[in-house]
C-alpha cells in the first residue's frame, strides 16, 4: 500500500512515530517490495546480506529510493552512489525486533534484575548481522532517534521502534562498531525537541567536557578473582577484619602532567600501598561518569559508565580483579539518592518529570540542587536496583557504600513546614524509599553472596542493618549489612577537638556512643567529609604544639582501631596530611620524608595489621559481648579502658590517656591473672614517640595490673594466657 504524502514529508521531516511502517522490506503480491532513504545518494540497489544482488531501487525524490525486491522480505544492504561516491548502508528497517514479551513483561512488571543486558546499547548478532542495537525508556515521547557521529547526529536518519506496552524505543543498527560517540534525540510529548540525551544504561562516555555515550564492544576481561570471592561468599562480615581506606581516584596521585592516572597506573601504585599498609578493602568515592570535577562524582550523569577520567572503561575491571588477586576488597560509593539537572541527564527525560517528580517538594533537592528519584515509580526503582547489581556483577565489586540514606528515608529532609508533602499517613517518611532500598538489598544479597552493603545513614531510623522484611511489609530492617557511625565520629572529634585539660568536664562525649554502638552493625568512619571545606585536616583539627597534636592523633586513630566496629579512614589521613584535601591536587607524599608523619602512617600499617591478627579486635565487633569496660568512669584522669574479647581467642585491653600527663603507676582492674604483653603502644619511638611503655607488658595480680600509661596514648595489652 503506497503511503499518504503526508506520511512521506512527516518521515523526511522527522515527525513520523513509526518509521518502520514505511521504510524496510515488506511482503507484496509478486516478491518483495523495498523502500529506504539514503541522504545524499542518487541511486540504490538492494543486496542480500550474503552479496546477492536483489534488485535496483527507483528514485522517487528526496533521497526516497523504492521498488520491487527478489524474495521473501529479509534483511537488506544497499549499494548507493552519488556525486562520485559509493559505499554501503545496512537498512535497519529490513530487521525485527530484538527485545521480546517476556522483556516486556519484565520490565513492566519492574522486575527485570538484568536491564543492563537489553538496554542501552550492545553489539550483537542479529539475523546474520552485526551490529548495535539500543534501547531506550522514554513512554511519553512522540519521537526517538538515535544520532551520533555514524548519521551526521540527525534525528530524521534513524527513528526507533516504539514498544508502547512499556514505552520502551528499539532499534538495531547493522554494521556499527563499538567507540561510536551518540545520544538520544527525543521529541517531548507536546511536539517540542527534548535537548539530546546521553544514554541512561552507556557503559562508556566521553570525557569531559563533551558529554555523549559511547558505543562498546563485549566486555572481554577474564576474571581470576574466584577465590578472592568465594572467601567472602563464605564468611560473616561482620565477623572479620574490615579496614576501608577512602579514595577519591582523581586526586590520590597524578600523574607526571597533572593528569589523573590510569585504572592500570592507579592499580600499579595503589594496590601495593594498601597491601603493605594492611587496609582489607578500597573504597572509591563515586567513579561513575559525571560532568563537574568538585561534584567528586556525587552528581552523576552515568550510573553504569566508570568515567573516562581514567582511561577505557574496561580498565575498572582490570583494577578491581588485581585487587581481588592481591587480597584487597573494593567498595563503591553509590548514589541512588539524587542526579543532576544537566539537560543531557535523566532531567525530564522524555519531556516529562520521568526519573523525577514533577512536584518539587518531592522531587527537587534543596542541598545540591539536583533532582530527586521517584522511588515510588516500578521502572524507576528497577533501574537503580539494576544498577547495583550490574556493578556487582560487570565489575565483581565487594560492596557499595549508599550515599545520603538518610535524604531518602525522610520526606522533609532539609526542608521548612510547607515546603514538604506528608505521606499517606500524615508522617514525614518516605516508604517508597524504604521499600527501594530494601528492594535493592534483597536482590544484591539474594544474587551476590560475599557482597555487602553499608548506609551513610545519619539520624536514628531504626534497623538499618537488619535485614528487610518481605515485599509490602512495614515493619522490619532496611537490609543494610552496616551502617557509618555519624555519632561516634562526630562525638569522638568534637571531645579530640578539646584542650586536653578540659577533656575531664566532656567524659560523655567518649563513654556515650557505648550505649548504642551495639544496636546496628557499625562502621567508624574517619571520611572526607571530614576533611575539606574550611574543615582542615584531622591533624590540624587536634589541639597543642606540633608534638601534641601528633600525639592526639596517634592515640586517636589506636583508640579507634580499639573500638568496636568496622574502620574507615580516607586517604592522606594515614600519615597525617597538614592541608585539607581538594580533588584539585594530589596528596601531599613527600610529608613521608617527615619522621613525624611516617610515624602516623606505621602507626595506621600497624594497627591494621594488628586488627587483623587478634580476632578479639574483630571477630565481635558488631555484638556486646565482644566488648567490657574497665575503666569506663575516671573523668579526674581522662583515663577510658575496656576489653575486646571473642569466643576462645585471647582477649586485648585497650587503655587511653587523653592528657599530656604521664599515669605512672595507674591501677588497671584486668579480669585474668599472669602476663599481658603490649602489642601496641602509640607512643613508641618508631612512631615519633616518647618511648615510654611497659617494657613490654605488664602482670596482673588479684585482678589488678599497675601500668604505665604513656602522655596522649593509646596502649593495648593482649593477655597471653
Amino acid at each position: 500500500m503506497k503511503p499518504s504524502s503526508d506520511a512521506i514529508a512527516a518521515l523526511l521531516e522527522g515527525r513520523h512515530d513509526d518509521p518502520f511502517s514505511l521504510l524496510g522490506v515488506f511482503p507484496g503480491p509478486d516478491g518483495s517490495f523495498a523502500r529506504t532513504w539514503i541522504p545524499g545518494a542518487e541511486t540504490a540497489e538492494a543486496f542480500d546480506l550474503a552479496g546477492e544482488s536483489l534488485g535496483q531501487l527507483t528514485p522517487v525524490g528526496d533521497d526516497l529510493f523504492e521498488g520491487a525486491v527478489t524474495g521473501d522480505p529479509q534483511p537488506v544492504r544497499y549499494k548507493a552512489q552519488g556525486f562520485g561516491a559509493e559505499w554501503w548502508v545496512g537498512d535497519p528497517y529490513s530487521y525485527g525486533p530484538v527485545l521480546g514479551p517476556t522483556d516486556d513483561y519484565l520490565m513492566g512488571e519492574g522486575t527485570h534484575h538484568r536491564l543492563w543486558n537489553k538496554m542501552g546499547a550492545h553489539l550483537i548478532e542479529h539475523q546474520g548481522a552485526t551490529g548495535m542495537h539500543f534501547a531506550v525508556w522514554a513512554p511519553n515521547a512522540r519521537r526517538v532517534s538515535v544520532v551520533g557521529d555514524f548519521n551526521g547526529w540527525d534525528g530524521r536518519r534513524h527513528v526507533m521502534r516504539r514498544r508502547a506496552d512499556v514505552g520502551v524505543w528499539e532499534i538495531f543498527l547493522p554494521d556499527l562498531p563499538a567507540g561510536q560517540s551518540y545520544k538520544f534525540e527525543i521529541i517531548g510529548p507536546h511536539g517540542e525537541m527534548v535537548p539530546q540525551k546521553a544514554d541512561p544504561f552507556a557503559f562508556a562516555a566521553e570525557l569531559r567536557p563533551k558529554t555523549a555515550s559511547v558505543t562498546t564492544g563485549g566486555f572481554t576481561h577474564e576474571w581470576q578473582d574466584d577465590g578472592h570471592r568465594q572467601h567472602w561468599a563464605s564468611v560473616d562480615p561482620r565477623r572479620q577484619p574490615i579496614s576501608i581506606y577512602e579514595v577519591h581516584a582523581g586526586s590520590w596521585e597524578k600523574d607526571a602532567n597533572g593528569w589523573y592516572l590510569t585504572w592500570d597506573a592507579l592499580a600499579d601504585r595503589l594496590i601495593p600501598y594498601v597491601v603493605d599498609m594492611g587496609f582489607t578493602h578500597i573504597e572509591f568515592l563515586p567513579i561513575t561518569e559525571h560532568p563537574y570535577d568538585p561534584s567528586w562524582g556525587y552528581q552523576t550523569t552515568g550510573l553504569y559508565a566508570p568515567s573516562a577520567r581514567f582511561g577505557d572503561h574496561e580498565g575498572f575491571a582490570r583494577f578491581v580483579d588485581g585487587a581481588h588477586q592481591a587480597g584487597v576488597g573494593v567498595l563503591l560509593d553509590w548514589v541512588p539518592a539524587h542526579f543532576p539537572t544537566d539537560v543531557h541527564g535523566l532531567s525530564r527525560f522524555d519531556g516529562t518529570a520521568l526519573y523525577e517528580h514533577e512536584d518539587p517538594r518531592l522531587g527537587y533537592h534543596p542541598d545540591w540542587n539536583t533532582a530527586i528519584y521517584n522511588f515510588g515509580r516500578r521502572e524507576v526503582s528497577s533501574y537503580l536496583v539494576n544498577n547495583a547489581l550490574f556493578w556487582a556483577e560487570r565489575y565483581h565489586l565487594d560492596g557499595l557504600r549508599v550515599d545520603a540514606v538518610a535524604s531518602m528515608l525522610y520526606r522533609d529532609y532539609s526542608r521548612q513546614a510547607g515546603e514538604w508533602i506528608p505521606n499517606e499517613e500524615g508522617g514525614r517518611e518516605n516508604w517508597e524509599a524504604v521499600e527501594f532500598l530494601r528492594s535493592m538489598n534483597r536482590a544484591v544479597y539474594r544474587e551476590h553472596p560475599g557482597i555487602f552493603t553499608v548506609a551513610e545513614e545519619s539520624t536514628s531510623w531504626p534497623g538499618v542493618s537488619e535485614p528487610a522484611p518481605p515485599p509490602g511489609e512495614r515493619n522490619g530492617g532496611l537490609g543494610f549489612g552496616f551502617k557509618w557511625n555519624m555519632g561516634w565520629m562526630h562525638d569522638t572529634l568534637h571531645y579530640m577537638a578539646r584542650e586536653p585539660v578540659h577533656r575531664r568536664h566532656h567524659h560523655g562525649e567518649i563513654t556515650f556512643g557505648l550505649v548504642y554502638s551495639f544496636s546496628e552493625n557499625f562502621v567508624l568512619p574517619l571520611s572526607h567529609d571530614e576533611v575539606v571545606h574550611g574543615k582542615g585536616s584531622l591533624l590540624a583539627k587536634m589541639p597543642g604544639d606540633d608534638w601534641q597534636q601528633f600525639a592526639n592523633l596517634r592515640l586517636y586513630y589506636a583508640f579507634m582501631w580499639g573500638y568496636p566496629g568496622k574502620k574507615l579512614l580516607f586517604m592522606g589521613q594515614e600519615f597525617a596530611q597538614r592541608a585539607e584535601w581538594s580533588e584539585e591536587r594530589g596528596l601531599d607524599w613527600h610529608l613521608r620524608s617527615s619522621h613525624a608523619h611516617d610515624g602516623v602512617r606505621k602507626l595506621v600499617r600497624d594497627l591494621n595489621h594488628i586488627y587483623a591478627a587478634k580476632p578479639a579486635l574483630h571477630a565481635r565487633d558488631c555484638e556486646p559481648e565482644g566488648f567490657e569496660w574497665l575503666v569506663a568512669d575516671d573523668s579526674v584522669n581522662s583515663v577510658f579502658a575496656w576489653l575486646r574479647k571473642a569466643p576462645g581467642e585471647k582477649p586485648v585491653a585497650v587503655i587511653t590517656n587523653m592528657t599530656p600527663v604521664a599515669r605512672a603507676p595507674y591501677r588497671l582492674p584486668l579480669p585474668h591473672d599472669g602476663r599481658w604483653t603490649e602489642v601496641l603502644n602509640s607512643d613508641a619511638h618508631d612512631y615519633w614517640g616518647s618511648g615510654l611503655g611497659n617494657m613490654g607488658g605488664v602482670e596482673a595480680k588479684d585482678g589488678v595490673a599497675w601500668v604505665t600509661l604513656p602522655p596522649l596514648a593509646t596502649i593495648m595489652l593482649e593477655f597471653e594466657g
